[in-house]
């Protein structure tokens, strides 16, 4: 009787906690905030609702898409990285450049993918052994990662007018471009990775109270150190994407890049202190994105106008997530 009593009691907890307000736009807040923004752009911006504006706009949004990806699994362990953006840039170019240098195409975006990934095992390194601050490391990262684009190509664009990957930034499947195809794939398997494996679980322990999770015997250096090295493979893919898009490798690629991804991972609800979030909040967070900057464009808003209000958008999530916090404590 007392074990039924206790049952009826939590059921409704569980009950009144998904009729609470504050729980409802937790869990879908964010998704009523972009179908009211489709709806502003689909009245005031022309033909934002085409077929081809739509295919641009995924289009355009997968490479910011695949690094928020990457973003959410650090933030969650209460990390952050700022260098992806140059990271973009590294592994564009140097794909290009072992393409040039007569690489087959599926090596040049294997090696690409793996210079990211390096990239993050010694930003993770840095910080899960060293014990740096994460702002620190990747802020330097953000810099020498910059130069060594520059130095690699002389300063100068890379172009390669036959690319033999550019299928990856131009190419489709079944009529969806292939870097959408991609960003699913990436989604499809993080999303997996955090809700199905204990790994998964070790990065909410971290982000929650990295103390507690080490006395609880999680590996925190390792699994900090595998969290920053698949941001570097996002990161790496995403360079690799966005090369093949332009069928060039650009050391100037992927300035301000590192905003855009952390803007999608805090608007998805993503807390930057760690422990809470979900990564299909990032992949609406990151369409919120594509969606304004998209109706922007269509509406002729100047680019200095648009910059106003990506920054807005920036702080005002921001600023929603330090309220929850608030609320919290």
């Amino acid at each position: 009787m007392n074990t039924t009593v206790k049952t009826k009691k939590v059921t409704d907890q569980v009950v009144l906690k998904k009729a609470d307000p504050a729980y409802l736009w937790d869990r879908y807040g964010i998704l009523a905030v972009l179908l009211i923004l489709v709806v502003l752009m689909s009245v005031f911006a022309p033909n934002f609702l085409s077929m081809s504006n739509g295919l641009n706009v995924m289009r355009a949004v997968s490479i910011n898409a695949i690094l928020a990806a990457g973003m959410t699994l650090v933030i969650l362990t209460g990390g952050i990285d700022l260098s992806v953006g140059s990271v973009v840039a590294l592994s564009g170019v140097s794909s290009v450049l072992l393409w040039t240098a007569g690489t087959p195409a599926i090596l040049a975006v294997i090696l690409g993918i793996i210079v990211g990934a390096l990239t993050g095992l010694v930003n993770g390194t840095l910080v899960a052994y060293l014990g740096l601050p994460a702002f620190i490391v990747t802020l330097g990262a953000l810099t020498y990662i910059r130069g060594l684009s520059y130095s690699l190509t002389d300063a100068q664009p890379l172009i390669a007018s036959e690319l033999g990957f550019r299928g990856l930034g131009n190419g489709g499947i079944a009529g969806i471009p292939t870097p959408v195809v991609l960003m699913v794939v990436v989604y499809a398997v993080l999303w997996f990775v955090l809700e199905r494996t204990t790994f998964g679980r070790h990065i909410y322990a971290i982000g929650g109270n990295r103390e507690a999770a080490r006395l609880a015997g999680i590996k925190v250096r390792w699994t900090l150190t595998r969290v920053y090295l698949i941001m570097g493979a996002c990161a790496g893919l995403a360079g690799v994407i966005f090369a093949a898009r332009v069928e060039s490798g650009q050391p100037k690629a992927g300035e301000g890049y590192e905003l855009d991804a952390i803007a999608a991972v805090v608007l998805g609800g993503t807390s930057l202190m760690g422990g809470r979030g979900r990564i299909v909040g990032t992949l609406i967070g990151a369409l919120i994105i594509g969606v304004l900057s998209n109706g922007l464009v269509l509406m002729n808003v100047p680019f200095f106008y648009q910059l106003i209000v990506k920054g807005a958008v920036i702080v005002i999530a921001v600023g929603i997530d330090g309220l929850k916090n608030l609320k919290k404590n």
